[in-house]
């Protein structure tokens, strides 16, 4: 069952980013993603000036009089959001967490998506497959996304829902994407990192025939993913998008501190008062993102860094407005 928390939660995310969905985010994202292709629309008479490859010979024949075939583009995208759940995005310095910033995000793409009646998607993922919705349209369905971003990121152990239609969607798609999904999940358990990536985007890879736009939403507090990263990347269009914190790059002045990692659950005792360790962490933190630039950058991914702190909608903006200039 949802708590009335969660419900609530989803409420106002939907009044906070539907604004900024309709008003904005919704014509930039539509003038970046266009279509995967063309598809077929009619046959009507040849007029001069059309294309002699465009004609279409049966019906040309057929009628004794030359038709051409004419072609639309194929408007609708499948679009994933693979988000990660692992604890590492609790961390927050300000009014908003890692993983608030992540669920906001969520949020704006899903309604984006479903504003230019796309199919949307959400495979959840920390240690391995959590949870996989399969791509549907629908204001109701971009909800359900949210709600489960909402209730997995609280830990719940939410089962399909059959109100939501859920197992019949199963039914029409196949069972076997069913049972490729719980196959993942158990091996998930299975699994000693806090975060893997590269199980989450394998999982993309067997059950996504079809090409899509993945959202891959994370902190990328992992190794080991890019060699599977880029064989998804020949086949779809993969867009990372780094979930960040400014805490994380500049480390306060307070003295004796007791930290834990989330991801490991190791313990260690730092002396944050200590100009030359504040420096090192920060020095660390930076050369992490760079090197993930880097490695993005030379395998042909996109890369748009969120800083938690700050409003999640602009560098999303700034992403489709460079990305729409680069392919004019």
């Amino acid at each position: 069952m949802l708590t009335p928390e969660i419900i609530k939660q989803v409420k106002q995310i939907q009044i906070r980013t539907g604004r900024q969905v309709s008003d904005v985010l919704a014509g930039a994202y539509l003038s970046v993603f266009k279509g995967v292709g063309m598809e077929f629309d009619e046959v009507r008479p040849y007029v001069p000036g059309d294309d002699i490859r465009s004609i279409d010979w049966n019906v040309t024949a057929r009628t004794g009089t030359p038709y051409i075939k004419r072609f639309v583009e194929e408007r609708e995208l499948t679009v994933l959001l693979v988000v990660d759940i692992s604890p590492s995005l609790d961390f927050g310095s300000s009014n908003r967490s890692k993983r608030e910033a992540a669920t906001e995000l969520s949020a704006l793409l899903a309604f984006a998506a479903i504003e230019n009646d796309d199919n949307i998607g959400l495979l959840l993922f920390q240690n391995g497959v959590d949870e996989f919705i399969p791509p549907r349209k629908g204001q109701k369905h971009a909800l359900r996304i949210v709600r489960e971003v909402l209730a997995r990121s609280k830990g719940s152990e939410q089962p399909y829902d059959e109100a939501a239609g859920e197992t019949s969607f199963w039914r029409k798609i196949g069972l076997h994407l069913r049972h490729k999904f719980e196959a993942f999940k158990k091996r998930s358990k299975h699994q000693d990192r806090q975060t893997n990536i590269a199980q989450a985007l394998e999982f993309c890879h067997q059950v996504l025939h079809r090409r899509a736009v993945i959202f891959l939403i994370s902190d990328f507090l992992d190794d080991g993913y890019i060699d599977v990263a880029r064989s998804v990347h020949r086949k779809h269009d993969l867009i990372s998008i780094l979930v960040n914190d400014a805490r994380e790059f500049e480390i306060a002045d307070e003295g004796l501190l007791t930290l834990e990692d989330a991801e490991t659950g190791e313990i260690c005792e730092v002396d944050t008062s200590s100009k030359a360790f504040r420096e090192m962490a920060s020095a660390q933190a930076h050369a992490r993102v760079n090197r993930l630039r880097d490695s993005f950058e030379a395998s042909g991914f996109d890369l748009i860094e969120v800083d938690a702190t700050k409003p999640i909608i602009d560098p999303l903006l700034a992403f489709f407005k460079k990305r729409q200039k680069r392919f004019r």
